[in-house]
């Protein structure tokens, strides 16, 4: 079973947010969500968590659409980077509505996470840090065991530590209980590692939706004296590049790129991080979007 996103185009006030996306997202795997800001990434996952209808097209889970659907919202935890929760509660009270709203709830995991976070069932929701209250959203968000989880920059106002134990309990909930992790994050450096696919968008658009290790391998910095440079990436789709001295560096994006062949050509030549690909590969050169 999966998430089938088909033609979808949402759109706000005259402004066109998504256009006619199209998507597959398949069960038990960790997806990265990755774009600029304004990319339609928020306004995805909250059509795909039945918050919102597009304007057009369709969205279905298991065949089914997920708005206003309890038997499909179930299945579904969606949590942004604010607003997961009534801020007059106090934590065992928001924890309570959350177990009740879950049918996989797994309090054994929340007061585990609440130990590793250091918050107590007590605390009032209305007096916490934004790191604490993130925290608190991870916390409802990997407890729900729900079948798609879905992770909007969840951990502003968290320390390095602190967002470092996210990604590592992450991991260890989808090895104890598998399920679809959607993870929509900026600090892609730190979390790309965890990612088995990557969605890419721009515009509002789809641009590409590959395994991660795929998308690495289809890439490569070059580095070297500029003529040796310029012969070397001849009719190959250069994504970026910069010229230091005599010495030109050039990013590449596209099939068959052989970093043995490279160095064997006097220059240096290594993988991109996904990171690096994101950002050159979304960027607008002299009025062009690279594809």
């Amino acid at each position: 079973m999966s998430i089938v996103i088909s033609g979808v185009t949402k759109k706000y006030a005259g402004k066109t947010a998504l256009k006619d996306l199209s998507l597959t997202l398949e069960d038990d795997k960790i997806y990265g969500l990755l774009g600029r800001n304004g990319a339609g990434k928020t306004t995805l996952m909250k059509l795909v968590a039945g918050h919102e209808l597009p304007t057009s097209g369709h969205i279905t889970i298991d065949g089914k659409n997920p708005f206003n659907n309890r038997e499909i919202l179930q299945d579904i935890c969606f949590i942004s980077e604010s607003n997961n929760f009534k801020k007059r509660l106090k934590i065992k009270e928001v924890l309570k509505i959350a177990s009740l709203f879950y049918p996989k709830w797994s309090n054994e995991t929340a007061l585990r996470l609440l130990e590793v976070f250091q918050l107590d069932l007590k605390m009032t929701t209305k007096g916490l840090s934004k790191g604490m209250e993130s925290a608190l959203g991870i916390i409802i968000g990997l407890s729900s065991r729900a079948r798609f989880t879905i992770f909007d920059e969840p951990y502003i106002g968290l320390d390095a530590s602190a967002r470092y134990k996210f990604y590592d309990l992450l991991l260890e909930e989808f090895e104890e209980a598998p399920r679809t992790f959607i993870l929509s994050t900026h600090l892609i450096d730190e979390v790309s590692n965890l990612f088995e696919e990557v969605v890419l968008m721009r515009s509002g658009e789809l641009m590409l939706h590959e395994p991660a290790e795929e998308m690495v391998e289809r890439s490569m910095i070059v580095t070297g004296k500029r003529d040796t440079v310029d012969a070397y990436i001849s009719g190959k789709n250069v994504i970026h590049e910069s010229t230091l001295a005599g010495s030109k560096t050039v990013i590449l994006y596209g099939e068959k790129l052989d970093i043995r062949e490279a160095k064997s050509q006097g220059l240096e030549a290594e993988r991109c991080h996904i990171q690096q690909l994101m950002v050159h590969l979304t960027e607008e050169q002299e009025g062009k979007l690279y594809v």
